[in-house]
């Protein structure tokens, strides 16, 4: 399927630019989202003529993005966890668990498709976690999870 961007993308193009994806991921996720148009010579005109304003609202999004991603970058949150012995816990952190976590600390809405995690998050232990705002905004957070502490 071959589409036009409506925005930057990871890993895929920048605004105007003609992709090749699958049709899966075109149709259920870049054009319901409407980070995409069908490529034709009608939508190629369309985007060419509104490429300012296209920019325009990328930069204010970037912008938006760049001040939560200040708020939070390098910061460490905690879990208290109840784990077994050898520090496995019972069952792993998921992005949404996180995404609360950081609402609820720092009150800044996080989207749990958001957050980049490199491994499992299912040991005692200190992680480095990427939240990926934007196609040009990151932000990095340490998790420190450990064992709640029983009486």
């Amino acid at each position: 399927m071959e589409l036009i961007l409506l925005e930057n993308i990871i890993n895929l193009g920048n605004i105007g630019d003609k992709v090749k994806v699958k049709n899966g991921y075109g149709r259920n996720f870049l054009l319901k989202k409407g980070k995409a148009l069908r490529f034709n010579k009608e939508n190629l005109d369309l985007v060419n003529k509104k490429k300012d304003e296209l920019n325009r609202k990328n930069s204010e999004t970037k912008n938006k993005f760049k001040e939560i991603a200040v708020l939070i970058n390098n910061k460490t949150f905690t879990f208290s966890k109840e784990s077994k012995d050898n520090g496995d816990l019972y069952g792993s952190i998921k992005p949404k668990e996180i995404t609360n976590l950081i609402k609820e600390k720092t009150n800044v809405d996080v989207s749990p498709s958001q957050i980049i995690l490199k491994e499992e998050l299912n040991k005692i232990g200190s992680y480095k976690v990427d939240i990926n705002f934007h196609a040009e905004v990151k932000a990095n957070i340490s998790l420190k999870i450990s064992k709640i502490q029983t009486k």
